[in-house]
């Protein structure tokens, strides 16, 4: 059993059969704060409305525009960060649009994705495309994804963890193919991240948010700009809508 005195008074301020050194330090906090007091759940209160409310920080002007001009801004800027993009009409077209892309390239026509719905029900069967399910073993050359938003300022893309979307497949194969919608286009990250709070929500939020802006590369040797250097060599973001 483990107990800890209070050096000043000599009186025993916790007790456990267990304590950690964790245990010790936050029995010391509440001791000093007045121990368990009735007033706990108002204090609670405080702090949680205090959370709910907290003043949002100043959000740039340059993404807040009309929806064409915010999505022509995301594209500008991805393409500025060594991204290639394509626009098009609907969800059927991305498998018609990935097609393209591997053919221009001489690339093989198999590509690897995870279980997200959205790109389940797009007509791949109308494509001479090979798809493979789950998380890259680091072998694939295709991979594909469907972000959950973009950031028109940066021209980054978030993309979630899970079994929908591998975190797998945003660094290992050699091109990343990434969908997203035009309405999920936002004009800022803190557009996203309250997004992404609203959508999952507290308990389902995803483990990891990737957040991708243009193909892996680095300049750290004789400032020479390498793409792929840890990741993927070539990303293509596809805009739906």
């Amino acid at each position: 059993m483990g107990v800890l005195f209070d050096l000043a008074s000599g009186a025993c301020i916790f007790r456990s059969h267990a304590m950690t050194a964790r245990d010790a330090i936050l029995a010391r906090i509440r001791n000093a704060n007045g121990g368990d007091r009735a007033d706990d759940g108002a204090r609670r209160a405080a702090v949680a409305q205090r959370l709910a409310e907290a003043p949002k920080g100043v959000v740039p002007a340059r993404g807040q525009l009309p929806d064409e001009e915010r999505i022509r801004l995301f594209v500008t800027m991805a393409e500025a960060v060594h991204s290639s993009t394509a626009r098009v009409a609907s969800r059927d077209d991305v498998p018609g649009e990935i097609a393209r892309y591997l053919r221009e390239r001489n690339l093989p026509a198999a590509v690897r994705m995870g279980a997200d719905p959205r790109l389940a029900a797009m007509p791949w069967n109308g494509q001479a495309l090979t798809v493979s399910h789950g998380a890259s073993n680091g072998r694939d050359e295709i991979g594909v994804s469907h972000a959950f938003a973009g950031v028109a300022e940066t021209g980054t893309l978030a993309l979630t963890s899970g079994g929908d979307n591998p975190t797998s497949l945003n660094f290992l194969p050699e091109h990343h193919l990434v969908v997203v919608d035009a309405a999920d286009v936002a004009g800022d990250l803190e557009s996203v991240w309250a997004r992404l709070r609203a959508a999952r929500g507290k308990g389902d939020m995803p483990r990891t948010v990737n957040l991708v802006t243009g193909p892996s590369r680095s300049g750290d040797i004789e400032q020479t700009l390498l793409l792929g250097a840890h990741g993927p060599r070539a990303l293509h973001i596809i805009v739906v809508g």
